[in-house]
């Protein structure tokens, strides 16, 4: 059984995020959110949402037990980059790239020994 919660267009660089997700990766969720908490980094405070959104998802629709979840997989994928124009001198322009990431968390029950 697992649950799971995906973010999509979020505004932020999927190299940054993927930093941010292999600190939280096959952590059960206490230590995860604890992580994600004191982690000063901007896609901490948008895998936290998703995770909590996970874990209420988890809860809710398949009455699992939070007290035994971990995270199985996240993995964060590349959304559509927003092209902007920026000018520069000599009557240049360079672009500039806003990028987005797609979030997924999944979460799972561990077994019992």
């Amino acid at each position: 059984m697992e649950s799971r919660a995906v973010a999509r267009y979020i505004r932020v660089s999927p190299l940054k995020a993927r930093q941010v997700a292999d600190l939280i990766r096959k952590k059960n969720i206490k230590e995860a959110a604890g992580i994600l908490r004191y982690a000063n980094k901007k896609p901490a405070r948008f895998i936290d949402k998703v995770l909590k959104s996970a874990v209420a998802n988890a809860e809710h629709n398949y009455n699992m037990d939070s007290d035994i979840l971990y995270v199985s997989e996240i993995y964060i994928d590349e959304g559509p980059t927003l092209k902007r124009m920026k000018p520069r001198g000599y009557g240049r322009a360079d672009v500039m790239r806003h990028r987005t990431s797609h979030i997924t968390v999944i979460l799972k029950e561990k077994e019992a020994k």
